[in-house]
């Protein structure tokens, strides 16, 4: 059994519109690639913003639902796991490989759209979430910390 991680979580603007697809199941497919601005110090000690771009993988129900939201500069939160694909490039025998953040978890930010009457109106995101919450084990001792009268840290915090 492995224990390694393998999580990104990502909040950055659309640099294109979702592009849907389905596989011959028909199972829906969306493409999307977000930049993530990052801000860093340069040689000369003055803030700058540096742009990252991912590509994005959304599998599902999601895809199909979120793809009229899905447009060139919104804002999204993305919450997935990183994959590669390795091939070998027919043309030259080069081995190639792509990284891409395959989404468990999209939700649209930065608030937000007109309705017909030009009034604004938020979009809940909860509908379009992949996976249904998840709860704790029957069997997992739900307990609750209460801190101590004294203000004091307890040696045994029960987690």
């Amino acid at each position: 059994m492995a224990n390694d991680l393998n999580k990104v979580f990502e909040i950055g603007n659309l640099t294109r519109d979702v592009e849907l697809s389905f596989l011959q199941n028909g199972t829906p497919k969306g493409n999307v690639s977000i930049a993530v601005n990052r801000g860093k110090k340069s040689a000369d000690g003055q803030w700058v913003e540096e742009a990252n771009y991912f590509d994005v993988l959304i599998w599902g129900q999601t895809a199909q639902n979120l793809q009229q939201y899905l447009t060139k500069g919104k804002k999204i939160a993305v919450c997935g796991y990183l994959k590669q694909d390795r091939w070998q490039d027919q043309q030259t025998g080069q081995n190639r490989s792509r990284i891409y953040i395959v989404a468990e978890d999209v939700q649209l930010l930065g608030g937000q759209s007109q309705n017909g009457n030009g009034q604004p109106q938020f979009q809940s995101v909860q509908q379009y979430q992949q996976r249904p919450q998840q709860t704790a084990p029957q069997n997992y001792p739900q307990q609750s910390y209460v801190p101590p009268a004294d203000g004091g840290f307890p040696e045994d915090i029960p987690f």
